[in-house]
């Protein structure tokens, strides 16, 4: 994830860009960089089981989590933008992977965070995948007719689900957070999930510790260290082995 860029996160469900990629994002806002979040779907049906059996209609669970999800998002500082795709099962039109295309081209990201490709548990993470892929080679097409220039190849990390193991999730990138943490916990509180809170707060401090240990000797860290992990989908391309 580069200096002075743009990144682009992908999100099949709202809040889903503050718990798994809450501190890349305001690390990359704190550089000055732009961060836009794409949230396809508010998680009406799925992912607001809370709000249903309160007896809520499903106008008013799509504004509560719309507005939940623009308190962490001014949090975080980032641009939030809604898509009109439904949850469960979140269902790729030609017209959302049109969208997306024109975003790529808009914001030409340096970076792209989002979920794995594989994940038996939400079938809705998977195609957010898929969809936020397939944009991005289509971007890269100048035949391809949306407005702006051919995008060109910017880099993938999948962020971590909540299953790792089952999901094929494979750590490859340790990225501190730790001067950014408090910003990501702020965000994670506007979000009324509260078994969340603490479970995302451990496991940053889990992968603190291994990239800690990842890190060499040469390298000064705090006490503690926070971290979020992410797995490279294309290959690095680099001049120098480091």
């Amino acid at each position: 994830m580069s200096d002075g860029g743009s990144t682009l996160v992908i999100t099949a469900h709202a809040g889903e860009f503050v718990w798994h990629a809450g501190g890349a994002i305001a690390l990359a806002a704190s550089r000055g960089e732009k961060v836009t979040v794409a949230c396809l779907t508010v998680g009406e049906h799925g992912e607001s089981g809370r709000a249903w059996r309160e007896g809520k209609s499903l106008e008013a669970i799509k504004q509560l989590r719309n507005d939940e999800a623009r308190r962490a998002a001014d949090v975080l500082g980032v641009d939030l933008r809604f898509y009109s795709a439904e949850d469960y099962p979140l269902i790729p039109t030609r017209e959302l992977l049109d969208e997306l295309v024109r975003l790529y081209r808009e914001i030409a990201p340096t970076a792209v965070l989002t979920h794995p490709l594989n994940d038996p548990y939400n079938v809705d993470h998977p195609a957010a995948a898929r969809v936020a892929l397939d944009a991005r080679v289509l971007a890269q097409a100048a035949g391809y007719p949306a407005e702006g220039k051919a995008l060109g190849a910017p880099p993938v990390f999948f962020f971590e689900p909540q299953q790792p193991e089952m999901c094929g999730f494979q750590p490859q990138v340790l990225l501190d957070i730790t001067e950014v943490y408090h910003l990501k916990r702020k965000a994670m509180e506007a979000l009324p999930a509260k078994h969340q809170w603490e479970y995302y707060s451990e496991l940053a401090q889990r992968r603190g510790v291994q990239l800690r240990r990842n890190a060499g000797r040469n390298l000064t860290l705090p006490a503690t260290v926070y971290a979020e992990a992410y797995m490279r989908h294309f290959p690095q391309v680099a001049t120098v082995l480091a």
